[in-house]
């Protein structure tokens, strides 16, 4: 690192609220010659915005990398330290190594590279926008095969979060092994609370 370049690298992450599913993270170093345009918080945009600009994040970055924690990791060491570990894993799996690390939201990773947090930085740093922008597609799309091998929950439409209608075909169905345990709806419907 002698030519002293800053290489930020922007993390965020997807899935911390629904009942089923992995948590998703991505790290993104974006190239500043291949500016991309549009990029803003995955949660403002839609689908078809998203998938659109997660391709051109794919082409245009520097480095990218997706990681996730699977409902078991989730259920094992909560959904914070899951989410932290789905952002080092995407860190460690980046092909250019940063010199810094900007994630959304208060709590970074355990890395060997300084890291940042900040509050609502997906809609503040453009690294970090595009990583909710591919941990969002990515999980979304991890959902949409879901459905497919458990269709009576129809992970397609909710993508595992606790709608109304997600919480009735659960009831209806029972859980699933990609339902998280420890979330209080799941827990209630196995007699756990």
């Amino acid at each position: 690192m002698s030519s002293g370049r800053v290489i930020i690298c922007g993390v965020d992450e997807a899935g911390r609220g629904p009942l089923a599913g992995a948590v998703y993270a991505a790290a993104v170093i974006l190239d500043p010659e291949r500016p991309i345009m549009g990029l803003a918080d995955s949660k403002t945009l839609s689908e078809k915005k998203r998938d659109a600009l997660a391709i051109e994040i794919k082409q245009h970055a520097l480095a990218w990398a997706i990681a996730s924690c699977s409902a078991a990791e989730i259920d094992e060491i909560n959904i914070l330290q899951a989410s932290l570990l789905a952002m080092k894993r995407a860190i460690e799996q980046l092909a250019v190594l940063p010199t810094e690390v900007l994630v959304d939201g208060l709590h970074c990773p355990r890395i060997a590279i300084p890291a940042q947090g900040i509050v609502k930085g997906d809609s503040k740093v453009q690294e970090i926008a595009a990583a909710s922008i591919l941990a969002k597609t990515a999980r979304d799309k991890e959902m949409v095969e879901m459905h497919v091998r458990y269709p009576q929950y129809d992970f397609a439409r909710h993508k595992g979060y606790p709608t109304a209608h997600h919480l009735k075909l659960l009831a209806e169905h029972g859980v699933c092994e990609i339902h998280r345990r420890s979330y209080a709806p799941v827990k209630k419907l196995l007699g756990l609370i």
